[in-house]
């Protein structure tokens, strides 16, 4: 069952990944190799940047991603479907306050390490002198 893709019902609620951020949507239609998904959810919002080129500033054009909208419908691969949606799906604008909130929190926690370790950095440099 492992190598099997998750083919869910037409109205059924499910988690996907759409790009980089992940959702929870109603299957609207499910034929071919993927699934027509109305998005109810943010779940975890889209990275932002190259993606080719993760946590690299320094890239000719640094890509902003938006959320997909409330009701935006999207071609999903099955694969990309992770399975039915548990528990209440929650409301689309504090879903969405929620993942953006996150994504801000991750990236100021990866700053303020790459802060503490660039002084850690600094301060072996000038031992090692």
């Amino acid at each position: 069952m492992q190598n099997q893709k998750f083919i869910p019902e037409q109205g059924a609620i499910v988690n996907f990944t759409y790009k980089t951020g992940e959702y929870a949507g109603e299957v609207m239609e499910n034929g071919g190799p993927r699934a027509l998904i109305k998005v109810l959810a943010v779940l975890k919002h889209p990275e932002q940047g190259d993606l080719h080129n993760p946590y690299n500033p320094d890239v000719p054009f640094f890509h902003e991603r938006r959320a997909l909208s409330y009701t935006e419908k999207a071609n999903v691969p099955f694969g990309d479907i992770g399975g039915p949606f548990r528990g209440e799906v929650p409301d689309y604008k504090e879903s969405l306050r929620r993942a953006v909130a996150a994504e801000i929190e991750g990236i100021d926690r990866l700053k303020r390490w790459a802060e503490r370790g660039l002084e850690q950095l600094r301060q072996l440099e000038k031992e090692y002198q």
